[in-house]
């Protein structure tokens, strides 16, 4: 089993950042993709960044040249850096980690983003 464990969520004003950090435990295996999804109220989940294993990232294009994903492999820890933020970035932020070997998805429990026009 994997436990995810996300913090820094908040409060913040249009234009500032956030930093969001998402602690993995458990049995993990090597090869995974961890990332970052977000579901605003009325709204589908949706892909915020997922960094790989290798180090390969991927943004949804509402998100490209605003956040930042990055991830320290010996802590099993990814986090993602929020800057420029807007109103409608605001949403449950939730953390996930896809494991290659057993194919099994995991998610945390969510943070919330709330930001202020």
């Amino acid at each position: 089993q994997v436990q995810l464990v996300e913090s820094g969520g908040g409060l913040v004003q249009a234009g500032g950042s956030l930093r969001l950090s998402c602690a993995a435990s458990g049995s993990i295996f090597v090869i995974n993709v961890m990332g970052w999804y977000r579901q605003a109220p009325g709204k589908q989940r949706e892909l915020v960044a997922v960094v790989a294993s290798g180090g390969l990232t991927n943004y949804a294009d509402s998100v490209k040249g605003r956040f930042t994903i990055f991830r320290d492999k010996p802590k099993n820890t990814v986090y993602l850096q929020m800057n420029s933020l807007k109103p409608e970035d605001t949403a449950v932020y939730y953390c996930t980690l896809s494991d290659q070997y057993s194919g099994m998805d995991y998610w945390g429990k969510g943070t919330l983003v709330t930001v202020s026009s």
